[in-house]
């Protein structure tokens, strides 16, 4: 396995063009090309168990690094590469343009690309939380009603702002919503270009560190959120073996990270220089467990759905339920 680190430009929303192409390139130039989508690369083609999943580089991504870290992957028969991206949302672009074979994602961001992405598929739910989330407000910001500028990251962070603002019966039209980087946003905030944020940890941590105030989270406002496995259906079509040891991995996975942090922890760091106690207090926050899809998941995501389209950020409604694989988890992993 090897676990390779995306370089961190700034990234301004989708990849594309130019900017797939310099991926590829530098796949093709670094240790991503052991596994490139060429035939014959051992690179997650038909039947093959070699292949890369994108993962984003927070805590909340603990349960693949700690797949590596116990040797899951080896012990279910496949042979895995973690592709690290600064943002969830970039790694359903490689996803997309085969660059990976698998991602690990957030609904809500994964919702907003369907109209773009109709191949892509979500196999399971791995996480649920509506504490990770948290609303950060300026220094100087004495309640909610005095924001005028939020930082949103497109995707889940963009969706909770709105929720907390339509929350608190604020307008949403009478706040402007600017676009940056998870990282930059605590620096933002504590400058007074932005006056408030909703984003996962570290940031909300990191702008307390600034003199940031932590006001709460989703869950306070009756929102949480899920993490997919996904993938695409051309893939799925000859390669659901593979899927399924993934799933399988992956489950054992978030039963180690649940039942010993520090592991966790300890794998995180290895992979992603993420801080152990980060991880530590992820897994306090989050429900980590690999489950298949509820009716109220999918009520939940149509209403992510209505979101993008009464938002103007979609110009057609996505289509949850050809995305959303029900019943795929029970179906392909039992004997796995």
């Amino acid at each position: 396995m090897k676990i390779v680190s995306r370089p961190r430009t700034r990234p301004t929303g989708r990849v594309t063009g130019s900017a797939l192409l310099a991926f590829a390139a530098l796949c093709t130039a670094s240790a991503c090309g052991a596994g490139t989508t060429d035939a014959g690369s051992g690179s997650g083609g038909a039947g093959d168990p070699h292949l890369r999943i994108a993962v984003g580089v927070d805590a909340s991504y603990a349960p693949f690094f700690v797949a590596d870290a116990e040797g899951l992957w080896a012990k279910y028969g496949i042979d895995v590469d973690l592709v690290q991206f600064a943002k969830g949302g970039e790694g359903v672009d490689a996803l997309n343009a085969g660059q990976v074979q698998m991602a690990g994602n957030s609904d809500a961001t994964t919702i907003g690309l369907l109209g773009q992405d109709p191949d892509l598929r979500s196999l399971l739910v791995y996480e649920d939380s509506g504490r990770y989330l948290k609303v950060v407000l300026g220094p100087d910001v004495k309640s909610p009603d005095k924001i005028r500028k939020m930082a949103v990251v497109p995707g889940l962070s963009e969706l909770a702002a709105t929720r907390f603002l339509e929350a608190k019966g604020i307008k949403t039209d009478s706040v402007e919503f600017v676009t940056a980087d998870p990282a930059e946003i605590p620096a933002l905030t504590k400058k007074g270009d932005v006056d408030a944020y909703v984003l996962w940890e570290p940031w909300p941590a990191k702008g307390a560190e600034l003199g940031e105030q932590i006001l709460e989270t989703t869950g306070d406002y009756g929102l949480s959120y899920q993490h997919w496995l996904l993938s695409t259906s051309s893939w799925l079509k000859d390669n659901k073996d593979i899927a399924a040891k993934v799933a399988a991995a992956l489950t054992e996975a978030t039963v180690k990270t649940e039942s010993d942090p520090q592991a966790a922890a300890r794998a995180t760091k290895d992979a992603a220089k993420i801080p152990t106690e980060q991880t530590v207090n992820a897994v306090k926050e989050i429900d980590f467990a690999v489950r298949d899809f509820t009716a109220k998941d999918l009520e939940g995501y149509e209403n992510t759905a209505d979101f993008y389209l009464d938002t103007g950020k979609l110009k057609a409604r996505p289509d949850v339920k050809r995305a959303v694989q029900r019943g795929w988890l029970a179906a392909n992993t039992k004997d796995s």
